[in-house]
């Protein structure tokens, strides 16, 4: 993970200079199980967090131990929100810094170089120019 400030996306980066450190690679056979989370009655906010983690593009890089991870990360945010009254602001600082872990910001993806490009199907877009020009008509 690199420090400082969130680089920028390699789209808006001038300069490209290697990196300092190569990247190591670990093949691995088969894919991940994604397990249940495992909480008995979670707040509608965890579960939430949980399936979008799930399904979310960076998902495709968790391991087993990831999912883990994640499980004991929304087990403590479950915890906090069942709990309600006064946030602390230690395990909030903590659960935080292990959602950046699990690469769940924008920014803490970038940092170690992961972007996310979602491709939009063209059927869903509206050409407005085309509209104004069929307004226009009539």
């Amino acid at each position: 993970m690199t420090r400082g400030p969130v680089p920028k996306r390699d789209s808006e980066r001038i300069r490209r200079n290697k990196p300092d450190v190569p990247m190591a690679t670990i093949h691995a056979i088969g894919a991940v199980k994604v397990p249940e989370l495992g909480l008995d009655d979670p707040h509608t906010i965890t579960q939430q967090l949980w399936d979008s983690m799930c399904s979310s593009a960076q998902s495709k890089y968790y391991e087993d131990s990831d999912y883990a991870y994640a499980r004991m990360t929304l087990y403590f945010i479950n915890q906090q929100i069942q709990k309600g009254g006064r946030v602390n602001g230690q395990v909030l600082a903590t659960v935080a810094s292990m959602l950046s872990d699990l690469l769940v910001s924008e920014g803490s993806r970038r940092k170690v170089r992961v972007e996310v490009e979602r491709e939009v199907k063209r059927e869903n877009i509206t050409d407005i120019a085309q509209l104004f020009k069929d307004r226009l008509a009539k």
